[in-house]
């Protein structure tokens, strides 16, 4: 067994953290307050290709594996979930069902652009009514002569309402299986067209500098090759978009982890009471302790998945693994990270009180954690 990352992997991990202390630390706080969603950041991080990751270089990505991915994702996240979220989903969700199941002239469309960082794509499957029951969907798209005509609502879709998207993959209904069952399909449709409506959400309690959007079709037409694969692929091709996002996920619950962590150690050694550093005290030393091996913890069993992933293995049950535990081990890590740092770890002025709100989606976006013990149970057999 070899736990050594790649040179490669390495560099990865070295130049993204640097970009993330350089470029986004100094106006994260500042983005996070404003609620503003940085088009130059966005663009920045494109440009150093953070963006694509995973893509074959005949459609200008970087052909790299899904570790590196993952270590991208997790460094931003160490610095900022904001960030993290905009290059997680615009790879997982956005880039990943064309790229996966998109038809050659879709992806020589939309791929170069997206995988350069120069616009972004959102993935339309919750709805009002319809988040953990994804089989719930409600928007339908019937197929009158040479278009699909689209009407329904998405909610809580990221990159979806920004001067960058460029479009979003809609889940609808298109009609009725033979067992009774709605039968789903996934279909393209580019920002601009007539009837499409994005609006950004704001007053967010996490994630304030991330681009959040509820969608909106009414009457929306598209061409019948906008389908994504093949009519009644939508649910499967969703499932499958997802098994890939919680690796994302996990990337960002153990990113903000060990920035929490490596914050609450700093404060710890400086913060002094009765006279020595506060880490010297046992009660303050054993939660750190805790938060290092459930880190370590947490990072091994996300890179496995990753791996499995990256060899074409079966991966989805230590995806579902993956995401649960890196989210909620980074609750745990931000609890002890704000506690001790006493009254300070409520202020603004300190990052660990962003950290510990950004977290809280974690457990609810892209499956809750209720959702991945049910994966995880059938998966073994429950």
């Amino acid at each position: 067994m070899d736990f050594d990352l790649t040179k490669e992997q390495e560099m990865i991990r070295k130049e993204v953290r640097k970009f993330a202390q350089k470029e986004i630390a100094p106006i994260a706080g500042e983005l996070d307050e404003n609620e503003e969603f940085s088009e130059d950041l966005t663009r920045k991080m494109g440009e150093i290709g953070l963006f694509g990751m995973f893509v074959s270089e005949s459609y200008e990505g970087q052909a790299m594996d899904y570790i590196s991915y993952i270590i991208a994702v997790e460094e931003i996240a160490r610095i900022d979930g904001s960030q993290a979220a905009t290059i997680a989903a615009g790879n997982s969700l956005g880039i990943g069902p064309i790229y996966y199941f998109g038809t050659e002239a879709q992806k020589k469309k939309y791929l170069p652009k997206l995988c350069a960082g120069e616009g972004l794509w959102g993935f339309g499957l919750t709805e009002p009514t319809a988040g953990s029951d994804a089989g719930g969907s409600k928007t339908t798209a019937v197929l009158e002569g040479d278009e699909w005509v689209i009407n329904g609502s998405k909610i809580f879709i990221t990159n979806a309402a920004c001067d960058m998207t460029m479009g979003v993959t809609v889940q609808a209904v298109t009609g009725t299986r033979d067992n009774g069952k709605p039968e789903y399909s996934c279909i393209l449709v580019e920002k601009g067209t007539p009837g499409f409506k994005a609006v950004p959400m704001h007053k967010k309690m996490m994630w304030r500098s991330s681009n959040t959007a509820e969608l909106y079709f009414d009457d929306v037409r598209v061409p019948k090759e906008n389908i994504l694969g093949k009519k009644g692929d939508g649910f499967h091709q969703m499932l499958s978009t997802l098994d890939g996002g919680r690796l994302s996920i996990g990337a960002m619950g153990l990113g903000g982890a060990q920035g929490a962590y490596d914050l609450a150690l700093k404060y710890a050694k400086e913060r002094e009471q009765f006279g020595q550093p506060i880490s010297k005290f046992q009660a303050v030393a054993f939660k750190l302790a805790d938060c290092a091996m459930e880190i370590e913890c947490a990072r091994n069993l996300l890179y496995k998945a990753c791996w499995l992933k990256s060899h074409h293995r079966p991966f989805e049950k230590e995806a579902a693994m993956g995401k649960l535990y890196c989210s909620e081990v980074m609750s745990r890590v931000v609890d002890h990270a704000v506690q001790i740092h006493g009254g300070y770890g409520l202020m603004k002025e300190y990052n660990v009180e962003r950290f510990y709100r950004d977290q809280k989606l974690l457990e609810i976006g892209e499956g809750t954690s209720e959702v991945q013990r049910l994966v995880i149970s059938r998966y073994i057999g429950c």
